[in-house]
């Protein structure tokens, strides 16, 4: 662990090496403010100077000198003016602020960027670190706990900004800063220290410091800086004590040895039953399945028996039923046939009739066309009847009967 505080300071220098000592400080020393150096000089009045005379020569004399100085007279004032203009530019860089002063009194700031002093009572008094949160380590030794036993070493480490430069430069400056920073952590940190006991000194890394954060910042807001970060990174306890701990460090782990031991011996019969028991529950589970599965196959075989027998009910039920149906069905159609037979006679009987009539008059018309045509033999009163007989039947031989049809 670092023993050594950061420092804070204020250098002066060239405005070439105010950003080199901004961003990297100087020897290991942080260096948020930088006074400039005055770099215009009265080098330019000389030449002013020297150019009036020349204007005066050139205006009194006479010849060929009066041109030649009157020319000298343009040339030396022209690089007056140049060397007035060039000394005038204040170039602030970005990130940075520039307190500006009047006749010694700081009259505002300066914004980064160029800006043009053309007075020479007009100068910039700092230049002042804005936007950089600058770090700062302080280790405090030799805290003492609430039992008064005292910590070898606190190491605070914070982070500030400068958020008002003007107030920075006129109220505190760099170098006063430091010591006012280094007591207020001190007395933060001591009194955080007074509140936790030697066993629990260890809490206080990487603890929560919003508390000694915000009281950091009310004492130094009046100066325009605020704290934008705080943690205590490390803590060492003393020799005797850390020996001490470590004692109990060691019993601690090696208690916490025969507990993970006695943890996993107890587990492991733990496991045990447990599985012991599970397979209990196995073998119950497997039983009761068995029982299960004979409850079923008999609850199956009865309602498949008493199935059957309702089948077979129902089938004898069936086939009495539809022998009475049948039977009863064929009496009802032989009923129903024999009213129908009964119908048809008794409708058909006039058609009999009739068909009877009809045919007796086809008959008798072919009777009629193929019997005999009488003939009429006129004989005489008292002729002989044998002859009548003879030629009766030899009338039908000689086709002189009735024409075939």
């Amino acid at each position: 662990m670092s023993r050594e505080s950061s420092k804070i300071k204020e250098s002066l220098a060239s405005w070439s090496d105010i950003r080199q000592l901004l961003r990297g400080g100087e020897r290991g020393q942080l260096v948020p403010v930088v006074i400039p150096k005055d770099r215009r000089g009265y080098a330019w009045l000389g030449l002013l100077l020297l150019a009036l005379y020349l204007a005066g020569t050139a205006a009194l004399g006479g010849g060929a000198l009066r041109p030649l100085a009157g020319a000298a007279s343009l040339v030396v004032l022209l690089v007056a003016a140049v060397w007035l203009w060039r000394r005038a530019i204040v170039e602030i860089e970005e990130g940075t602020t520039g307190v500006r002063s009047r006749w010694g009194a700081i009259s505002g700031n300066l914004a980064p960027g160029r800006h043009y002093l053309w007075l020479p009572w007009d100068r910039v008094d700092a230049v002042v670190d804005t936007s950089t949160e600058i770090p700062y380590t302080a280790p405090i030794i030799a805290c003492p706990t609430a039992e008064n036993v005292p910590l070898k070493s606190i190491e605070f480490f914070l982070k500030f900004r400068i958020v008002d430069p003007v107030a920075f430069v006129r109220t505190i400056g760099a170098g006063n800063f430091d010591l006012v920073l280094s007591s207020a952590v001190q007395d933060a940190i001591r009194q955080r220290g007074r509140r936790v006991t030697t066993e629990r000194a260890y809490d206080l890394r990487g603890s929560d410091v919003g508390d000694m954060q915000e009281a950091l910042n009310r004492q130094l807001g009046r100066y325009g800086v605020r704290v934008t970060g705080a943690n205590i990174p490390d803590v060492q306890l003393p020799d005797t004590y850390q020996q001490h701990l470590a004692t109990r460090e060691k019993v601690a782990k090696e208690l916490s040895a025969y507990e993970r031991e006695w943890e996993l011996t107890r587990k492991r019969r733990i496991d045990t039953l447990l599985m012991e028991i599970e397979r209990a529950k196995k073998t119950r589970d497997a039983r009761l399945v068995e029982v299960r599965a004979a409850q079923n196959t008999a609850r199956k075989d009865v309602a498949r028996m008493l199935e059957e027998q309702e089948t077979e009910a129902q089938r004898v039920r069936w086939e009495i039923e539809a022998r009475g149906r049948a039977e009863l069905t064929a009496a009802e159609n032989e009923a129903k046939g024999l009213r129908r037979l009964a119908a048809s006679y008794r409708d058909n009987r006039a058609v009999l009739q009739y068909e009877l009539a009809r045919r007796r008059l086809d008959v008798g018309a072919k009777l009629a066309e193929h019997a005999p045509t009488p003939l009429v033999i006129r004989t005489s009163q008292g002729g002989d009847p044998a002859s009548a007989l003879l030629l009766a039947q030899l009338l039908p031989r000689l086709g002189l009967g009735n024409p075939p049809a």
